[in-house]
């Protein structure tokens, strides 16, 4: 009896852990401006500055287009240049090194959306950790899982807004958020990682929803 009442038991966390995993996520897209308005955004032009290290910062413009087409461009010395992106068919990135922009035949683009926009639909697993303080801010923990990829995600219980997201390799911090549209997006993202290397600060100062961007803007 006492095992059937631990298996029983277990089901029913597993229920409830997984039912809130789904209200709060949910609550969050509601709240950041509903999910048939997330589905509508077709593309995004970031615009503001990024810093490097301590004193390096270099304005900054990141384009995103539906399904998943990218470009990131920083200004150095008066002149704009691409770092970063993926043209739909190949990936490239700049390399420091031979300071050059190169092809990189395994770059593997990220989705437009974020994995837990239409979670269900996408195969994903997800599991409700408790509450965990990012700073000063309590947030939800809600892990989402495919495969053997796992994602972690933070979401303020006062705002549902994504505060924080771990990825296998990367940390980022959000904040600063604004409405875009019938959107609310953050105006600050903070990312670092193991490796230090490529830690960044992206200060944004204006973002623009649905632009249709000239036909070669991918191309590198």
């Amino acid at each position: 009896m006492k095992k059937l009442l631990l298996v029983f038991g277990l089901i029913f966390s597993h229920v409830i852990f997984g039912q809130t995993a789904k209200e709060i996520i949910d609550k969050n897209i509601e709240l950041s401006g509903g999910l048939t308005n997330w589905k509508l955004l077709n593309s995004v032009l970031l615009q503001g500055k990024v810093i490097l290290g301590i004193k390096d910062e270099y304005p900054i413009r990141i384009f995103q287009q539906r399904p998943n087409l990218t470009k990131t461009l920083i200004t150095t010395g008066g002149k704009e240049t691409a770092i970063e992106g993926f043209d739909g068919t190949k990936g490239y990135a700049m390399n420091y090194a031979a300071n050059k922009l190169q092809e990189y035949p395994e770059y593997v683009p990220e989705s437009f959306d974020n994995d837990f926009i239409d979670w269900e639909n996408k195969g994903f697993d997800a599991k409700y950790l408790g509450k965990e303080k990012v700073g000063e801010i309590y947030c939800h923990k809600v892990e989402l899982t495919k495969n053997v990829n796992k994602n972690m995600y933070y979401f303020d219980t006062k705002t549902y807004m994504l505060i924080k997201e771990v990825k296998k390799d990367e940390t980022l911090i959000y904040s600063d958020f604004k409405k875009v549209g019938n959107l609310i997006m953050p105006f600050r993202i903070e990312s670092s990682s193991a490796k230090k290397d490529g830690d960044y600060v992206m200060l944004l100062n204006r973002i623009d929803i649905n632009k249709v961007f000239p036909a070669n803007i991918f191309k590198f």
